[in-house]
């Protein structure tokens, strides 16, 4: 089974590929075009965004020509975009942040849609404030969703704590997807255990660490694993990934990576996952821990 086939039914009934292309701090028109181009071209069906990326309108410039070039129709592709921080607790902007999501992407709907982070901008992460917001902003997108404008709804960077308080005040509507840093040397063990266990679909990013960071492309471990199934590091810590049903979205701008990323059609035998799941925790990306 290649990667493109592989795909996991979400809570609310659609199909969400299991791996995506990233496209944090992927900006620039002919840049997305090209990333996108290449993308589509191997078999990525999923795209991940944000509002804060800044290259929504690049990438629904993109889409435009390359869906007919590969004989693609909208619902062919998933794309994910999420709010950013600074609208979270406000109906009004949250509406016209989607409304503009989509104008930029030049669709009719979202395949998902995510709260990027479980604090607010401008108001402190200890503020009991933030709980209020997050309550807001899920009720404002459960309404739109009701709508058609948005399929699916989740969240990003929420922990157990967060997602717990969701869940008590979640109008019946559960996150779909949960999209956290997550690798060896961030397993999120009892998070993983937790969503599954109330149907809410792990998707990890910075599964290769951070591009300031290479210490998890260049573990030992990690390396000779890659060594063992004669694949690249790279590909070893996304099939650890993919083979624990998490979801993926690595973000890659050259031709060679977007092919690499896609290749993971092989298996880390158990002694292999036994020993990536045994090197030491580190986290590379912002934490949500402090935010009430």
């Amino acid at each position: 089974m290649n990667s493109a086939s592989k795909y996991i039914r979400l809570s609310t009934g659609f199909n969400m590929p299991l791996v995506g292309i990233g496209t944090y701090k992927t900006t620039g028109r002919e840049k997305i075009f090209n990333v996108l181009d290449e993308a589509l071209g191997v078999g990525y069906h999923s795209i991940d965004t944000a509002a804060v990326y800044r290259n929504e309108e690049d990438i629904g410039y993109a889409l435009k020509t390359l869906l007919n070039k590969y004989a693609l129709e909208r619902d062919d592709i998933f794309i994910t975009t999420k709010l950013a921080p600074s609208d979270n607790g406000n109906p009004q902007r949250i509406r016209k942040a989607v409304e503009t999501s989509l104008k930029a992407l030049g669709t009719s709907y979202i395949d998902l849609y995510l709260v990027h982070w479980p604090g607010t901008g401008g108001i402190p992460e200890d503020s009991i404030e933030n709980i209020k917001l997050r309550s807001i902003t899920w009720q404002t997108l459960i309404d739109l969703k009701s709508q058609g404008f948005l399929r699916s709804i989740g969240v990003s960077n929420y922990t157990i704590k967060h997602l717990q308080l969701l869940l008590q005040d979640c109008h019946g509507e559960s996150p779909a997807v949960n999209q956290v840093e997550c690798h060896p040397h961030y397993r999120q063990g009892k998070l993983l255990e937790f969503c599954k266990k109330e149907g809410i679909h792990v998707q990890a990013y910075s599964s290769l660490g951070t591009s300031n960071e290479t210490t998890l492309l260049k573990d030992p471990i990690v390396c000779r694993v890659a060594e063992e199934l004669n694949v690249s590091p790279a590909r070893v810590l996304l099939k650890w990934a993919l083979q624990q049903g998490i979801g993926i979205i690595p973000k890659a701008t050259s031709k060679e990576h977007i092919h690499d990323n896609f290749k993971l059609d092989f298996t880390i035998n158990e002694t292999q996952m036994k020993a990536l799941c045994s090197l030491p925790q580190r986290k590379y990306a912002w934490s949500p821990d402090n935010v009430v």
